[in-house]
């Protein structure tokens, strides 16, 4: 169920939902705050990084350790400038894209966005299967399959709450991490090898190339628009110092988190060009044959190798489509203002993802897995302009960051990174359609890339020199300090028909006072209860068994004492559904507002029973009273 939304809160289920606002400064505070850089991190630990350490370890030994470096302090910055415009102008990168371009613009950037979520998904996918291959022995295509369950995982995860979700990545990178190190430990490379490849250095034309692939690999569009959104999961003062806060503390997240995502890396590299740089393999650009080669290279000692190695690219995919997700979810409510329930969100990102990699696993095998990966890629590498370069004009726009606008200087070393990452990602992608047209009998495809590439270009030039043409100041709804004018008179609205779900428990006396209070005893009162006993489920308004004659009975009691009290109230019974009966009772009663139960259940309960109020609060119109019971 697709339902458009009116409320301007990114991620609104989990929205300012950690309270950082009361706690005192100290470690607490501070590890209040960290969590959101985390989930954006395993982003730079995916299946497709791991593709580019393996290619420049086994090729070039530890000479491109210096890259990664590089990568990795473009990519602090950046996802710095994305963490910034969420926290001071409380605003996710597709809602501000929204408020500064025009309609078919943003259209265009949803998607390229969309576009570029599938593409990482089907990379993460890939990986995963592999992994799970690599452990088992399963056939991949099984594998592939397989990763549909995880649609199951991420709706738990998303009901227990945004910091459970984040432990659950920690959890995961954690699985990687130490994996990686024993790896390390077990090979025992030399500190001073490794040094040496901090050096800034190209051997040949060929280490060129790994380190474009590297560097191009790095930032991913959809981790610009999470960053920017989960740093609102923390609900801060939002004042001057409140905010100059929660930028420190975002920063030392992005920070630490980044830089295990760089040393993950560099120990994949390092790994690479331990134990195959050295011995003389210095073709090994597939993940499957890295497993080969380090069962075959270190396996005579030591079998855990090859297993931490599959564990981890399981956890790496895993981790990365969960953050995938929410990326999906921000982009959609952000640029259209629609919400999708969250498992067919999932669902449908999956398919994106499996359908593809199931066709050309059946039709041309195994072999060319690594073709997909690589195109994945590609996609990925033409998206990323088109998230940095509108970022950088928001931060450094005065007239909505106020004195929180990045400085000149900052500007500068933005602009130089972003034109570096889109040369590289221009020139990769210039290298996969050279290919093509080298090749005869492929005037069609060509004829599309030159059309493609042309609006490629075309909107490109739109989004840089835009917001610079366009000097018009628009308003926005959230600014860091707001001209308050007082307020004006309130109207108090008087409710005529005031609804009640009830279901017959223990709290019912609960809601009927509270909805007696909300109409101070002048309104009419509709009380709605939803028979869900089977045969009301089968025959719907034809079911007469004992449960709803029992229900019927209770209702008609409940109205009685009411009329006693001096009120008036009636009384009608739903079937079969209860999130839907509700909406369809009150409507045709046309109630003015809402009176419903939560029962704060927690884990499995909370999945089972918790989306009626979701589902009835996304489609009325009118005020809705969730009293906790």
């Amino acid at each position: 169920m697709m339902t458009r939304i009116k409320g301007e809160a990114s991620l609104s289920d989990v929205h300012e939902s950690v309270d950082v606002s009361r706690k005192k400064i100290g470690w607490k505070k501070a590890l209040a705050f960290f969590g959101p850089a985390y989930l954006v991190s395993v982003g730079y630990m995916d299946p497709g990084n791991w593709a580019t350490d393996l290619a420049g370890g086994s090729q070039f030994g530890y000479s491109l350790l210096w890259v990664l470096l590089m990568s990795n302090l473009m990519a602090l910055l950046l996802q710095g400038l994305s963490a910034r415009l969420g926290i001071v102008r409380g605003r996710d990168l597709a809602q501000a894209n929204r408020e500064a371009y025009a309609r078919p613009v943003n259209l265009m950037l949803y998607v390229l966005a969309e576009i570029a979520i599938a593409a990482c998904d089907l990379a993460e996918v890939l990986g995963m299967a592999i992994g799970i291959q690599l452990l088992t022995g399963l056939p991949l295509i099984w594998g592939v399959a397989i990763t549909v369950f995880d649609t199951i995982l991420l709706l738990l995860l998303q009901k227990l709450g945004i910091r459970k979700m984040e432990a659950f990545i920690i959890g995961l990178i954690a699985i990687i991490g130490l994996s990686f190190l024993v790896e390390i430990l077990i090979a025992s490379p030399a500190p001073a090898a490794i040094a040496t490849g901090f050096i800034p250095r190209f051997v040949n034309d060929n280490a060129l190339y790994i380190a474009i692939g590297i560097i191009g690999a790095t930032v991913m569009p959809h981790n610009l628009y999470l960053h920017s959104a989960l740093v609102q999961t923390r609900k801060i003062n939002r004042t001057r110092e409140g905010i100059k806060q929660a930028l420190k503390f975002n920063f030392i997240d992005s920070t630490i988190a980044l830089n295990l995502a760089f040393l993950v890396n560099a120990a994949i590299l390092i790994l690479a060009a331990k134990v195959f740089f050295e011995v003389g393999y210095t073709n090994v650009a597939e993940i499957k044959d890295a497993h080969r080669l380090l069962d075959e290279l270190l396996g005579k000692n030591n079998k855990l190798a090859p297993i931490l190695f599959a564990l981890a690219l399981i956890a790496a995919g895993q981790s990365s489509t969960v953050t995938g997700t929410l990326a999906g979810q921000i982009v959609m409510e952000g640029y259209l203002r629609l919400r999708i329930n969250p498992w067919m969100r999932r669902l449908l990102t999956r398919l994106l993802a499996i359908i593809p990699a199931i066709l050309v696993i059946a039709i041309a095998g195994e072999h060319e897995v690594d073709s997909l990966l690589v195109l994945s890629q590609v996609i990925l590498s033409m998206q990323l302009g088109f998230a940095i370069i509108p970022l950088i004009h928001f931060v450094s726009d005065k007239k909505t960051m106020g004195e929180f606008a990045i400085k000149p200087y900052v500007q500068f070393v933005a602009w130089v990174v972003t034109a570096i990452l889109v040369y590289l990602n221009i020139r990769m992608v210039l290298n996969e359609a050279g290919k093509v047209f080298s090749q005869s009998g492929n005037l069609g495809w060509e004829i599309l890339i030159i059309v493609g590439g042309a609006a490629f270009l075309g909107l490109l030039g739109y989004i840089i020199f835009h917001p610079i043409i366009n000097k018009r100041a628009k308003e926005t709804s959230i600014t860091i300090h707001p001209h308050l004018e007082g307020l004006q008179q309130l109207t108090i609205p008087a409710y005529k028909k005031i609804a009640v779900a009830l279901d017959f428990g223990k709290h019912d006396n609960t809601l009927l006072a509270h909805a007696i209070g909300q109409g101070q005893g002048n309104a009419e009162y509709l009380l709605i209860h939803v028979v869900e006993s089977a045969s009301a489920r089968l025959l719907g308004k034809e079911s007469d068994d004992y449960e709803t004659q029992h229900d019927e009975a209770r209702l008609q009691l409940y109205v009685q004492q009411l009329h006693e009290q001096g009120l008036t109230a009636t009384c009608q019974l739903g079937f079969r559904h209860r999130s839907e009966e509700i909406i369809r009772i009150i409507n045709e009663a046309q109630a003015d507002m809402l009176v419903i139960g939560a029962h704060r259940h927690s884990g499995l309960k909370d999945w089972l029973y918790g989306e009626t109020i979701n589902s009835v609060r996304h489609e009325l119109k009118i005020p809705i009273l969730v009293v906790n019971l």
